[in-house]
């Protein structure tokens, strides 16, 4: 069985990205796969969807990301490459709190590998608000931890500035958008783009360590990296009386080489659930 780097050490990875993001990127890939990251010069990644609306993503997440690793490694030549995309909005459980969805995707022609890594997590400054002077501008700033995250100021939908930094190009924003408005009023919005945003920057980080983490799953059989999990079944049994429950009984990995399955119990639960998780206990 092969050593998890004989896969990508001394290997080129170029990372799809505009935006800066190799500073989150890189440091972990280069260590811990021995790769060189490289990110493709005068590459366009806007093209696939911007935040800001001005060219939607056309695609889910991980679609986007995918096509953004395949442009790179068609105008590039390599064989590997790496891309992310992020998406805020609602807590899929708590739909009161903003969370950041950030994948990472590394796709392999060389060895016919696609290895995606994750995180959802509510470390987000995700916010937008409406203002009417400058006072309230200054308090969402505040807030949002500006200068340190750039913002973007609207009328309605309509862009006013994006990547702002500092007070002065704020206050200028602001006041031509309080001027343009029909009533009177500015939205303010997170910049949620990579380099103007040092805490979603976090959380693209660990989805890398979490790419690692999948990466470092090699399969039993032929020892190929990212056996990964194709599907879950509920069922797993009350503690108290043993009724099966919705969460996760037991998890299928899958090889994407040799197809070798394996079925494992979820390594992230006890083997019985909880008497607060059952529809007979806690109806």
């Amino acid at each position: 069985m092969s050593d998890l780097r004989d896969w990508f050490a001394g290997r080129v990875a170029v990372l799809a990205t505009m935006h800066r993001k190799e500073q989150a990127i890189a440091p972990l890939l280069e260590t811990q796969l021995g790769v060189t990251v490289s990110v493709p010069p005068a590459f366009d990644t806007d093209g696939f969807g911007t935040f800001t609306g001005e060219v939607k993503r056309l695609s889910d997440q991980l679609s986007t990301a995918r096509l953004k690793a395949e442009a790179a490694l068609n105008c590039t030549g390599e064989t590997l490459a790496i891309a992310s995309e992020g998406s805020f909005g609602p807590h899929p459980q708590m739909p009161f709190i903003s969370c950041d969805r950030e994948l990472v995707i590394l796709c392999d022609r060389q060895h016919q590998l696609e290895i995606v890594g994750e995180c959802l997590s509510t470390d987000t400054n995700y916010r937008q608000q409406v203002v009417r002077n400058w006072s309230e501008a200054e308090a969402f700033a505040a807030a949002v931890d500006f200068p340190h995250h750039g913002l973007i100021v609207r009328v309605d939908e309509t862009l006013i500035a994006k990547g702002i930094t500092a007070a002065d190009e704020l206050a200028a924003a602001v006041t031509t958008a309080i001027q343009q408005s029909a009533n009177g009023t500015a939205r303010l919005e997170t910049d949620m783009r990579a380099l103007y945003n040092p805490t979603r920057l976090k959380v693209i980080a660990q989805a890398t360590e979490h790419l690692l983490q999948v990466i470092s799953q090699t399969c039993p059989d032929c020892g190929c990296p990212g056996f990964r999990e194709v599907k879950r079944w509920p069922g797993l049994p009350c503690s108290l009386c043993g009724t099966p429950t919705l969460l996760t009984m037991l998890v299928r990995y899958q090889c994407q080489q040799c197809s070798y399955q394996q079925n494992r119990q979820p390594a992230d639960l006890p083997p019985q659930a909880d008497p607060s998780h059952c529809p007979y206990c806690n109806p």
